[in-house]
């Protein structure tokens, strides 16, 4: 499995750890709701969403609303279909999210662990965030490194280029420093105090008070790396 259908697959269940939902849906959410991923073909979609009912995570049932059941037989076209999370499915979803290896940290992947964040415990969160800044601060330091020993050789606009990249890393860097202590002082991102708000917080699916998606890594603002 390749890093990208790996993220793909993780985002799939998490969405429909929220609730039930068709391809159509899944696609909107994927491309704009969730603001995880650029846009793709259901030739994308549906093999994963194949993968995962072959695995026992999904399982597939017929669409039962009454519109549904009435345009099929007019149309000719097969009722839409409706893929629901098993209880294997949750297990490893939730296995999914406990992890915080390497990969947590890498900007697609990173993107794709914050928009569940509503859904993993503060300790978990905790460790991916202080991952990523680490990522993140050795990256810097290269570049930093790299357009010291190379300035002189390089034309206005690509010196310009290098320290546009140098700025957005440091914005990011400086944005999950704001996390990591709002995490420590037991804050939600709305600022409201540890208790029920973040009991909460580990279990709803809701991503109410997240940054907006542009301020994500991986999403399609300049300078930032993003169904």
């Amino acid at each position: 499995m390749s890093r990208r259908s790996g993220i793909l697959e993780f985002a799939v269940l998490g969405l429909l750890r929220e609730s039930p939902m068709h391809g159509y849906e899944l696609r909107k959410r994927l491309n704009t709701s969730l603001g995880v991923f650029r846009a793709f073909s259901y030739g994308t979609l549906y093999p994963c969403l194949k993968t995962l009912v072959a695995n026992g995570w999904l399982i597939e049932e017929p669409g039962n609303t009454r519109e549904d059941a009435l345009a099929a037989p007019l149309t000719g076209r097969r009722a839409k279909i409706v893929y629901r999370l098993t209880a294997e499915g949750k297990e490893h979803f939730e296995e999914l999210l406990s992890q915080t290896g390497p990969d947590a940290y890498e900007d697609e992947h990173f993107a794709a662990r914050f928009a569940f964040f509503g859904q993993t415990s503060r300790d978990v969160r905790m460790r991916v965030l202080e991952g990523r800044r680490s990522r993140l601060e050795e990256r810097l330091e290269k570049m930093r490194s790299s357009l010291s020993r190379t300035r002189e050789r390089l034309d206005d606009y690509t010196l310009e280029l290098q320290r546009h990249g140098m700025e957005s890393v440091e914005r990011e860097v400086r944005w999950l420093n704001e996390l990591i202590e709002s995490e420590r002082a037991g804050r939600d991102l709305r600022g409201s105090e540890s208790g029920e708000s973040a009991q909460q917080d580990t279990t709803s699916g809701s991503a109410g008070g997240l940054p907006r998606p542009r301020d994500l890594p991986g999403t399609d603002t300049p300078g930032d790396t993003a169904t």
